[in-house]
């Protein structure tokens, strides 16, 4: 069984759709209810059994890094006011045995480029990339485990998760086609709808092989004048097993605002904290409308 144990956080974006919010914060470190978006990420790659996290970063996400490091002053002084519980959560951001490294994307030259950004980091080995944009939910394993047991299952070079979406929004997404056995034939990046292959979407969910690298420092630049990620997959697609994976949960698009909201709503009524005080205030909310 292999183990994945290396992923890639590409969280060097400007975050321009959730202006002024994001001025001089990362759109990574937005919370929803009580933890920002890219610890959710994290903590769904630690459950499959990653513990080395690369994040590609740029000049302006320095409190990406800052919220995984030790902050002695704060845990003192919650030591000192005997305020346990507050003193384990910050202390529990990165579980023990698991590190960071950081790597610098100087220019924005899309996904692509952001992930062959960390090729010296990861080495030869097969890796996750996970797009912490994309919150998905469920109540059993989350999504980057069940990938994990399916590309053991399947034995495959690459695994992708993919949602049906829209037939309208395929230009949003890289669409796959794709055998009866979920092995990828053909990708494309962001197709106009009456050129898309499927509706099946490539979200913000990869297990890839060191192979990409390779395609990525010959694929030009593609849709969006950027280096994409779907193009480098597809130039492995002859000689890669690379297997189409629809996952079990509920994903929330939390890079834009209306799934961002969908998202906090809804982990706000399933918070044993919230959820029952958040569940009356909407009921009042909108007898009063």
């Amino acid at each position: 069984m292999t183990v994945i144990k290396k992923a890639v956080f590409p969280v060097a974006g400007m975050g321009t759709r959730f202006l002024p919010a994001t001025k001089a914060t990362p759109k990574e470190m937005l919370p929803v209810v009580d933890k920002p978006l890219i610890q959710y990420a994290v903590e769904e790659a630690v459950a499959a059994g990653v513990n080395e996290l690369i994040f590609v970063t740029s000049s302006n996400k320095r409190a990406i890094e800052d919220h995984f490091d030790r902050h002695y002053e704060l845990e003192k002084r919650l030591e000192e006011a005997g305020k346990d519980e507050f003193l384990s959560i910050v202390r529990d951001v990165l579980p023990k045995g698991v590190s960071c490294s950081y790597v610098r994307q100087a220019e924005p030259l899309g996904l692509g480029h952001a992930v062959l950004c960390a090729e010296s980091l990861v080495g030869s080995e097969p890796f996750a990339v996970i797009l912490a944009d994309d919150l998905i939910a469920n109540d059993g394993p989350l999504c980057l485990s069940q990938m994990v047991a399916e590309y053991n299952n399947k034995q495959a070079d690459c695994v992708l998760a993919v949602q049906e979406v829209p037939e309208q929004d395929t230009n949003k997404y890289g669409i796959v086609a794709t055998e009866q056995s979920g092995r990828v034939t053909y990708m494309v990046e962001k197709p106009k709808p009456e050129n898309a292959p499927s509706r099946q979407a490539v979200v913000g969910r990869y297990i890839l092989s060191a192979e990409v690298f390779k395609a990525l420092r010959n694929t030009a630049k593609g849709a969006g004048g950027e280096i994409q990620l779907t193009d480098a997959i597809a130039a492995v697609l002859k000689n890669q097993w690379v297997l189409a994976y629809e996952f079990a949960g509920k994903r929330y698009d939390c890079g834009s605002k209306l799934g961002f909201l969908e998202a906090t709503l809804d982990y706000a009524l399933d918070h044993p904290e919230l959820g029952q005080a958040c569940q009356e205030y909407l009921q009042k909310r909108f007898k009063s409308v």
